[in-house]
């Protein structure tokens, strides 16, 4: 099921391109255009999920994806740099911060 996924999935990618241009334009478009800076305290304080990556992931059910559910949007979204989810306390969260990469 995940190999069709991936094949579907791939298909899915050209075709939003279509509509937005580039696919980053319409991944960013969820957050704004700019990261969600988050000011947790520990660890234990980072959602799975959010409201941004639960509509993220219901419009790109929409648009054909599967296996993109709101958890899966949500890391997705904090490996690529929409969400800054660093501890206050992490020092990558001051470089991500002021733009240090």
């Amino acid at each position: 099921m995940k190999i069709e996924a991936a094949v579907h999935n791939a298909r899915a990618f050209l075709k939003s391109r279509e509509g937005f241009g580039d696919f980053y334009s319409y991944c960013w478009g969820f957050v704004g255009g700019r990261p969600e800076l988050n000011h947790w305290k520990s660890a234990r304080q980072i959602p799975a999920t959010s409201p941004e990556s639960e509509a993220f992931s219901k419009d790109l059910k929409h648009r054909g994806f599967s296996f993109v559910g709101p958890t899966v949007v949500y890391a997705y979204m904090q490996a690529v740099g929409m969400v800054n989810d660093h501890v206050v306390e992490c020092f990558r969260c001051r470089e991500v911060r002021q733009g240090v990469v």
